[in-house]
């Protein structure tokens, strides 16, 4: 009967250990792709800074280029027109395309993925392998 209740409890110290080493691995999985989505979103930042910098300084230059060479002509109005349009176009493809980005993958998909996987697992389900 002795060896009964060590057993059990024996069974039981191994399915605690499994289970803190299981989440071990989940939580270093989790911080893991934290560290990789700060660093992909400081790098976003920085670029997207950098060429939204140096785009607005070409689009100025080119206006101002535009502008001058047309200046004594009679189409200078209908330049200073077209050279808005397309920038104001510009501006919202960047808009949309932003939208797009945001509306990507959630971040940490994959740890969530393996939780569900675990989840399902643990219940004896086939459909989350």
């Amino acid at each position: 009967m002795a060896t009964e209740g060590a057993g059990s409890f024996d069974t039981l110290r191994r399915l605690g250990a499994a289970t803190v080493a299981l989440g071990r691995i989940k939580l270093e999985l989790l911080a893991l792709e934290w560290q990789e989505e700060k660093s992909r979103i400081t790098q976003l930042v920085v670029l997207a800074t950098l060429g939204s910098l140096l785009l607005g300084f070409a689009l100025l230059a080119l206006a101002i280029t535009i502008t001058v060479a047309l200046w004594d002509s009679p189409h200078r109005l209908s330049a200073l027109i077209v050279v808005t349009v397309v920038l104001v176009l510009g501006a919202l493809a960047s808009v949309w395309r932003i939208v797009a980005l945001l509306r990507g993958p959630s971040p940490l998909a994959d740890s969530v993925g393996e939780l569900k996987r675990d989840e399902a697992a643990l219940r004896g389900e086939r459909g989350g392998q």
